[in-house]
């Protein structure tokens, strides 16, 4: 007896069909949410799932799920970015295909007391584990320099200097703790553009990431990734920003050798390590236009997939 799916995934169908679920394979959905990939693993075929998440509130939310499908599904609190630490402890050393959905969830962004959004007000919390420094800590503390650096390294706004001057200048008036309280002080930093987006959305984002260390999450959860999956195992990985689709694709590109010093024609005992993974996506997939149409927030979604090798992992990676 399966449940109907109450959140839909991006690229759901592409992220299957990558994966390629079989009988008695092990899976992992490194990036739970609301269950949308466990579900469908689990669904497929008579497949082992673990499904991880950094978020109390999405462990809550699934336990539906792990009594549905018990006992192929468990459900681990915790970061992807040590899964293979994770799946350990569970005695699980190996596993057929991992999937990872990047960034916020939508439950997370439609949630007004998570403060990921300025739709709604709400505090400025962002982040995704309830642990450690706020949005509203970060903003309220650091200098107007290390804020510009971090609003121009990871919202890649180009305002970033303008934003963190205003910042500054507004909570010496009073503290910044509100998202639309926030929002507006960017608003009047940052001119509006012709595409429609919102001034504040890039500096949202870049406080999000520098919260959750997102792209070092993630950085690590591909050296994880790449240590859990057998020979022939699948990495399917779905990115929704500049950043994170740079990271996933210069990884690969650096472990299947798709790199200048990769050439053919360099001596064999010169090219370095064997290629780890294998790209099943020389460029990454898109939504259809009717998956945009039902779900917006798939406009940006990219998703790129890769299968592991017979080379053991190559240690020497630094993200």
């Amino acid at each position: 007896m399966t449940t109907p799916l109450a959140h839909v995934p991006v690229l759901l169908n592409e992220v299957l069909a990558a994966l390629v679920p079989r009988d008695n394979g092990i899976y992992v959905d490194g990036t739970f949410g609301r269950g949308g990939y466990s579900e469908a693993l689990l669904s497929a075929a008579q497949t082992k799932v673990y499904g991880i998440d950094r978020d109390p509130e999405a462990i809550v939310a699934g336990r539906k799920l792990v009594d549905t499908f018990k006992p192929r599904f468990k459900l681990l609190q915790g970061n992807f970015g040590v899964m293979d630490e994770l799946l350990a402890e569970e005695q699980v050393s190996s596993v057929d295909g991992i999937a990872l959905d990047l960034g916020v969830s939508s439950p997370q962004l439609d949630s007004s007391d998570r403060g990921f959004s300025f739709q709604n007000d709400g505090p400025l919390d962002m982040r995704m584990s309830r642990n450690g420094a706020t949005a509203a800590d970060i903003i309220n503390k650091l200098g107007e320099r290390e804020l510009a650096d971090i609003i121009f390294k990871f919202g890649e706004e180009r305002h970033s200097r303008r934003v963190a001057k205003r910042i500054v200048e507004a909570r010496a008036l009073t503290p910044i703790k509100l998202t639309k309280q926030l929002a507006e002080i960017i608003r009047r930093a940052v001119p509006r553009s012709g595409d429609g987006i919102d001034p504040a959305t890039r500096t949202f984002q870049a406080l999000r990431i520098y919260v959750n260390d997102e792209l070092g999450e993630l950085s690590r959860g591909l050296l994880a990734a790449e240590k859990l999956l057998k020979p022939q195992g699948r990495l399917a990985v779905v990115s929704f920003h500049s950043l994170e689709d740079r990271t996933v694709k210069e990884f690969l590109h650096r472990r299947s050798a798709l790199t200048p010093g990769a050439s053919r024609h360099v001596p064999a005992n010169d090219r370095g390590p064997a290629p780890s993974f294998r790209l099943l996506t020389r460029k990454p997939q898109i939504p259809s236009a009717e998956d945009i149409h039902h779900n917006p927030r798939a406009r940006s979604a990219k998703l790129r997939v890769a299968e592991r090798t017979n080379a053991p992992a190559i240690r020497e990676y630094a993200a």
